[in-house]
């Protein structure tokens, strides 16, 4: 598998706080590739430099290498919305506008200069069809994104970052709200979502993780401790630190 993202010798601080420690990967495109560890392990830190979405915290210092497509992404050179338009990104909460759930999915493109209302109506239908939403919400699209439910709203928010057409979608403990079969909904949709886009996911539940990703990181107190295809991380760890967690002795 080609590679998208090649992060070298990635260090983050937080003012004195060394969040990540040295991050070497590669992540291929079109495959889903999760990253796992206790909390507090650098996860979900590394996952939010994929969009820059550090940059909101003060004081946060980043050395090293990490592009996406061959670009370096902390370039001076780099439009940051251009970058998060290609990076989409679904959080833990689902967090839909409090709009319908027709412009919910039309804010991006109008956002980027999309105004006829025949190609929005065009990528809202494909927007949510993608996002496994469509049957279930055709006949209601201006109704607001908060009625309904909350397996829905995630979809729905998936749907969203889909409307701009990313090549990456990073997904932040999308299941952790949700009920079970809310959260099957959601991995039988990124099985699907894979097939065009490149999705990184972090995840507290290990079992997920073994279900639906093709690639594990495993991470520890900021630095990667293991990283290698799904089957091979879980059934055969490399490191004693990785079976350790992965059995359950500590995290």
């Amino acid at each position: 598998m080609r590679t998208l993202i090649d992060i070298q010798k990635l260090n983050l601080f937080y003012g004195e706080f060394h969040a990540l420690k040295n991050v070497s990967l590669t992540i291929p495109e079109k495959a889903i590739t999760a990253f796992i560890g206790p909390s507090g392990c650098g996860k979900s830190t590394l996952l939010r430099t994929l969009n820059r979405m550090n940059d909101m915290i003060p004081g946060t210092r980043i050395e090293g290498g990490l592009s996406i497509g061959g670009t370096e992404i902390y370039s001076n050179e780099v439009d940051v919305e251009t970058l998060r338009k290609k990076v989409g990104m679904v959080f833990q909460q689902p967090n839909p506008f409090p709009k319908s759930i027709y412009d919910n999915i039309a804010y991006g493109p109008r956002l980027h200069g999309t105004t006829s209302k025949k190609e929005l109506d065009d990528i809202v239908e494909k927007s949510l069809r993608q996002a496994a939403l469509w049957d279930e919400v055709k006949d209601h699209l201006k109704r607001s994104a908060l009625s309904i439910s909350g397996g829905q709203q995630q979809r729905l928010c998936i749907a969203r970052a889909l409307a701009v057409n990313p090549d990456i979608l990073l997904m932040d403990e999308a299941t952790s709200a949700l009920d079970p079969i809310s959260t099957l909904k959601i991995e039988e949709l990124a099985q699907e979502l894979k097939s065009e886009y490149t999705i990184v996911m972090v995840t507290h539940n290990m079992h997920q993780a073994a279900r639906v990703s093709n690639q594990t990181v495993f991470f520890l107190n900021g630095e990667v401790v293991e990283y290698s295809d799904t089957e091979k991380l879980f059934s055969n760890p490399s490191d004693q630190r990785t079976e350790d967690y992965i059995s359950g002795r500590f995290g």
